[in-house]
Formats: C-alpha cells, structure tokens, sequence
C-alpha cells in the first residue's frame, strides 16, 4: 500500500548520516558543523544548531592546531585524524539526529543530494586549509625577508634582521669574513647573520651533503677560529644548511 505524505513535514531537506559521514570526512569538522546544523534547522532546533557551529569551530581549532604541535619524529597514519573526528561525528549524528532524520524521511520529507554534500567538503576543505597555510607561512617565515648588505667588488651579501643585530656588528662581521678570506675575489658569497644571545650565528648555504663532508666541516671550522681570532670578544658559530631554513650542522 503506497504511504500516504504526511502535510505537516517541512518543505526543507536533509542530509542522511551517510552524506555527514562523508561530508565530514572529506570537509573536516567544519563541514560536519554545517551539515549537522542545518539538520538541526529543519527540525527546529535552532538552539541545537547554534551549539553546533560552536562546538565545529572549537574542534577545528582543537585538532589543526594540535596536529601541527606534533613533533616531526612522531609519525601519525594519515588517515587516522579524519577517521576519528568522522566517526565520532556520525555517533553524535545517530544518537542527536536518527530518529528525526528517519521520521522525515518515512513521512516523505526530502533529503540533499550527493553533490551538494561533496559541494559543502569542498567548502569546508577550503576554509579550514587557507587559514591553517597562511599560519604555517608566517610562523615559518624565512629569514631572507631581512635586510642584505654587500661587501666588495663581488657584492657578497650578509643578509640579517635589524631587530636582532645592528648594521656596526655586520660591518665587523663583514670584515673578519674579508681577513679569514671566505669573502674573496673568486666567487660571490651570501650568508645570513643573526645573534643567539651574546653569539653570533653564521649561517652558510653550502652543497649538498658538505655538511658530512670532512674536508668541508674542516674549512668551516678553520673559519670560525679565524673569526674567534679577529674579533675575539666575541662567540661565533657558525651553521651549515640546504638552504637558510634547513639547518644541517652546527661548529662551535
């Protein structure tokens, strides 16, 4: 017998546990805020639907922000965030949200279609990465952003930040690399000077793998001594990288 439309189910729609589940696990806790939300609205549970936005926003923050404290040699499956935050998701879903969902759709009340749930991840997706991006970019920002002064018909270049070490101090440092001959008449140099404290901290881009190469790590020793030498009321060290934020070894 073909079941009857009960007159008083709301025009709205909404989205079955399934698409939350997928929703939530393609678009992150902020896709399962809205998608669970606007449930919430059909069923005119305003005040439920506000919690959930609240809730959503805090979780983000809870697992992105904890994500990225993670240390580098701890090693964490990548699928195991999203299976987590999406089953726990679909248990609120089943236990706030079944039977209502099951009454609307028994009494012939719509449901959304898979492409918007897809639509909402991607949305979802998008604004929690941008924000999570532009933090990891300033938090990590190079120190290439500072000024650079050169030196000598060559131009070497000693990039530094003014608001750890003063242009009088690079002049000087500028001058022991001239003695110690590392800034020479052969090939163009740039390094990047900053100060740890009461050291000063050079720190040079070099080929790859020098910084396990004997000969190497023994030439950058003999400059840091030389440095010591020229300008001996002052600590030096000196820090061999790939690039100026990959640091490979430190001589002191």
């Amino acid at each position: 017998m073909e079941q009857t439309k009960d007159p008083s189910v709301t025009a709205r729609k909404v989205y079955k546990d399934r698409a939350i589940w997928l929703g939530t696990f393609l678009g992150g806790p902020l896709a399962a805020g809205y998608l669970i939300a606007e449930n919430f609205r059909t069923f005119n549970e305003s005040e439920k639907a506000t919690k959930t936005w609240i809730l959503a926003i805090l979780a983000t923050i809870a697992i992105f922000g904890g994500v990225y404290l993670i240390p580098e040699n701890v090693k964490i499956p990548n699928q195991l965030i999203p299976l987590i935050y999406t089953g726990i998701a679909y248990f609120l879903v089943q236990h706030f949200q079944g039977q209502n969902i099951n009454d609307h759709i028994n009494s012939g009340g719509e449901i959304f279609g898979w492409w918007r749930t897809i639509l909402v991840s991607l949305i979802g997706l998008a604004l929690t990465i941008i924000p999570i991006i532009v933090i990891v970019l300033l938090s990590n920002s190079s120190p290439i952003t500072g000024v650079t002064k050169t030196y000598g018909d060559l131009k070497h270049e000693i990039i530094y930040n003014r608001d750890n070490i003063t242009e009088n101090e690079i002049d000087l440092i500028a001058e022991g690399l001239t003695k110690a001959t590392f800034f020479d008449e052969a090939q163009q140099k740039s390094v990047f000077v900053k100060k740890e404290d009461s050291k000063y901290v050079i720190v040079i881009p070099v080929v790859d793998n020098a910084w396990n190469d004997q000969n190497a790590l023994g030439f950058f020793q003999q400059l840091r001594n030389d440095m010591q030498v020229y300008l001996p009321d002052h600590k030096f060290a000196i820090d061999l990288c790939a690039d100026l934020d990959n640091i490979k070894t430190r001589i002191e």
